[in-house]
């Protein structure tokens, strides 16, 4: 599974993984994140999370910014077929 590939004009989000291996997308770059790994996420990236294996993925989200409501997610790609 994976979100939306998104970005945001008010907030910066910063992604802590708990349980699992996740793979980030910021912009042009991904990476791989295991527990105890961060990334941050900087306003207007574009940026999607995602876990390629079986095994459960847990995060901590932390969103920081002038405005936190989702109404605040532009989505550009979306398996859920989300606006």
């Amino acid at each position: 599974q994976r979100l939306s590939l998104q970005s945001h004009n008010h907030r910066q989000e910063n992604w802590t993984v708990i349980k699992g291996e996740a793979k980030a997308t910021i912009d042009e770059s991904t990476i791989k994140l295991k527990v105890g790994e961060s990334v941050n996420i900087p306003k207007k990236s574009k940026h999607r999370l995602a876990n390629d294996s079986q095994e459960k993925l847990e995060i901590i989200e932390v969103q920081t910014g002038d405005y936190l409501e989702e109404d605040d997610i532009v989505r550009y790609q979306d398996d859920y077929s989300r606006n």
